[in-house]
């Protein structure tokens, strides 16, 4: 059974939403603060937070970044602000998707079940590891190495690499990296793509100028090759 940790401030959204989840058969614990919620967090133990960016006692992009040094349980954000670029920096900073009040518990639920399908979550658990000459990825653990040393990457860097890794040698175009890796369903994010490939060329050896794993293909996308 799949159980969410709710941190909404607000009384109606909080207690409707968490009985429309119940009934849907998951387990709720419903906090209306910030503090509260990084209580129940190692308590409650959820799958997955929906966390609510209006919080009363805590911004809730702090909120988040709290989650992130203690765990790393998928996370949920609720805004009201469909506001891009706000956005990109909190799935930079640790979200894994988004959702624009108001919104259903349906919506709720679907978006909780994508994000712990692409965790590996169930039936769809990813590889122990994948090796593309000496670079090895591991999905569970969320660690890379290169050449036996270990990489430190940031969490949508390492988003980013797998996502390319599990599809070596195909070009996979900047919108399709916005929609899958950031959850980003427009265009005109090229940058945000641009800006990670090159933090995570720097951290792999290589430059644009001379690739070694990621080659920018002009007008169309990025590729992971093996350098053999």
């Amino acid at each position: 059974m799949t159980r969410i940790l709710l941190v909404e401030d607000d009384d109606d959204i909080r207690e409707a939403l968490s009985r429309a989840l119940t009934a849907q058969g998951v387990t709720v614990a419903a906090v209306a603060r910030g503090s509260d919620a990084l209580g129940r967090l190692t308590e409650f133990a959820p799958d997955a937070v929906v966390l609510d960016l209006g919080l009363p006692d805590l911004e809730g992009s702090d909120v988040l970044a709290m989650i992130r040094s203690l765990s790393d349980v998928p996370v949920l954000i609720a805004t009201a602000r469909d506001d891009e670029g706000g956005v990109i920096r909190l799935l930079d900073a640790g979200a894994d998707d988004y959702i624009v009040k108001p919104y259903s518990a349906g919506q709720v639920l679907a978006r909780v079940r994508a994000i712990l399908r692409r965790h590996g979550s169930g039936a769809e658990a990813q590889p122990t590891e994948i090796r593309i000459a000496d670079l090895v990825i591991d999905p569970q653990g969320r660690e890379v190495h290169l050449g036996g040393e270990p990489l430190t990457l940031t969490r949508k860097e390492f988003d980013l690499l797998l996502y390319l890794a599990q599809r070596p040698g195909q070009v996979v175009s900047k919108d399709n990296l916005l929609a899958d890796v950031w959850n980003l369903p427009w265009g005109g994010g090229d940058r945000t793509v641009d800006v990670h490939v090159s933090w995570l060329r720097r951290k792999l050896g290589e430059s644009a100028a001379k690739p070694r794993f990621l080659h920018s293909i002009r007008g169309v996308g990025v590729k992971l090759v093996d350098p053999s």
